[in-house]
């Protein structure tokens, strides 16, 4: 079997082809600048022949109609007919209160996720875009399935997603924590169960989805009950270029004395903070890196600002937790900053965790294993993150049962 999983925004179209019946990616590639000038498609298969071609990308439609042609193609295609696409599964950053698991796509799904635009404006706008052209290019009997980013965190309880504001809020807006990168967290935890070798249901587990997006959460049974981003991906702790959680009166200090609108604060708070705004040199963390191994006051200041925030986080998760079993880094930083793991294990030693530094130095580039030293209360994993598959498996589940 054969699923085409696609990750869909504003103005890029992400795909990849995975073949089930081994599960590996035969081919992936990405549409770029949608409705704008200089689009194109790269691509490249599992055998490594990649091409970039310069393409007309009107629309969503546009995007799929370049992948239709690449996936077939005689030099650059790892298929025959698009016959043997037996479904497409969509990432869905938004799922709100609506949805708490994957779904079939039907006409409801695509309503329910288009009333969620409001939460996400540029994401679920994308996602619904796709969803409705891959239908016209591919044609309705190829089913589609949804999974959302949220959906992971839907067991978190009332005491952990509401927000101190006025009821009504919630009750009329439906302001609340919903929590993001959930395909991240699922994966990774159930990968490390299955590395410790016991159920998920049985571990406390803390799992930290590191990038230039990041967020941390805490599981215990099995179930997410707390997470750090929140509403949307602006909350938790500090990232490339996000601010993360702040006093709201610096919001409206800053509005007010810059004398500037609540689309420009969001772009200063989202584009303009975190690493890249301390710092001044780049939101990119390899960048802040060689600075402050340079002697940056700022480039180090931005990472001892991160690494706190991070150990607070997880020092508050362990509380919540009632105590921690594992521990796990995934995504760019995660996986790649061995210099960051190591700073935040040692800050965390009052908990119980002791670092192997050179299973930690070892541990990049896209391995996977155990880092804490035999004596570690805390058993820390590094854990390469596969979002794509955790789509492409829910796809699979979702249409064998049709």
């Amino acid at each position: 079997m054969k699923i085409l999983v696609i990750n869909a925004g504003s103005s890029s179209l992400k795909y990849q082809l995975f073949d089930m019946d081994k599960e590996c990616v035969m081919c992936k590639g990405n549409c770029e600048r949608i409705g704008l000038d200089k689009s194109f498609l790269g691509h490249k298969t599992a055998e490594g022949k990649q091409t970039t071609i310069a393409c007309e990308l009107n629309d969503h439609r546009d995007a799929f109609m370049q992948v239709k042609n690449i996936l077939t193609d005689p030099e650059y295609g790892v298929i025959n007919s698009l016959d043997e696409v037996s479904a497409v599964g969509h990432r869905i950053v938004q799922g709100g209160a609506l949805f708490s698991k994957s779904e079939l796509v039907t006409d409801d799904v695509i309503k329910g996720i288009e009333s969620l635009i409001p939460l996400a404006p540029l994401h679920n706008k994308g996602h619904v875009q796709a969803i409705r052209a891959c239908r016209k290019v591919f044609g309705e009997e190829v089913p589609e399935v949804v999974v959302f980013d949220t959906a992971f965190h839907s067991t978190m309880p009332q005491k952990a997603f509401m927000y101190p504001v006025p009821y009504e809020y919630y009750e009329n807006y439906k302001i609340r924590r919903y929590g993001f990168h959930g395909t991240s967290h699922r994966y990774v935890s159930k990968r490390c169960a299955n590395l410790i070798g016991r159920d998920l249901q049985d571990i406390k587990m803390i799992t930290c989805h590191l990038g230039n997006g990041s967020s941390i959460t805490a599981i215990k049974d099995g179930k997410v009950i707390d997470t750090s981003m929140g509403l949307t991906p602006l909350d938790g702790f500090m990232m490339g270029s996000r601010s993360g959680t702040l006093d709201p009166s610096v919001v409206t200090y800053i509005e007010d004395i810059e004398k500037i609108s609540a689309d420009e604060m969001s772009e200063l708070l989202n584009k303009k903070s975190g690493l890249l705004g301390i710092s001044g040199i780049s939101s990119d963390d390899r960048d802040v890196t060689k600075a402050a191994e340079e002697g940056n006051p700022r480039a180090i200041l931005a990472h001892d600002m991160l690494r706190y925030e991070i150990e607070k986080f997880i020092g508050g998760y362990y509380v919540a937790l009632g105590g921690c079993d594992a521990m796990v880094f995934t995504a760019g930083l995660g996986e790649n900053q061995a210099h960051h793991r190591e700073a935040i294990c040692e800050n965390l030693e009052c908990i119980g965790v002791k670092l192997d530094k050179e299973a930690n130095n070892n541990m990049i580039h896209g391995r996977e294993g155990l880092i804490s030293a035999p004596d570690s209360k805390i058993a820390v994993y590094v854990i390469p993150t596969n979002e794509e598959l955790v789509i492409a498996r829910d796809t699979k589940e979702i249409i064998e049962n049709l």
